[in-house]
């Protein structure tokens, strides 16, 4: 999948099985480069509180809360209820 659109719609249907490459484009077209510490991929998101979404490959995929926590901050990023 290319297009992230199509990807965040596939990541909402998937129920938490999401490839990390996905949720790495997604997270690159939101929030930009991502800060690697280990095998965290760490996204710095534009508001105050909890300003991070943290990422790890997990055998080729997202872990899931990951994958929701990166949709709940796609969705406040686009001014959405949350997931």
């Amino acid at each position: 999948m290319s297009n992230v659109e199509d990807i965040v719609r596939s990541m909402r249907a998937s129920r938490g099985n999401v490839k990390f490459s996905d949720g790495l484009k997604v997270g690159m077209h939101f929030f930009g480069k991502p800060r690697i510490s280990g095998s965290h991929y760490i996204f710095k998101t534009p508001w105050r509180g909890d300003p991070w979404v943290n990422m790890q490959n997990s055998k080729g995929k997202m872990k899931p809360y990951q994958a929701k926590q990166l949709l709940s901050a796609v969705d406040r990023l686009e001014g959405k209820k949350s997931v």
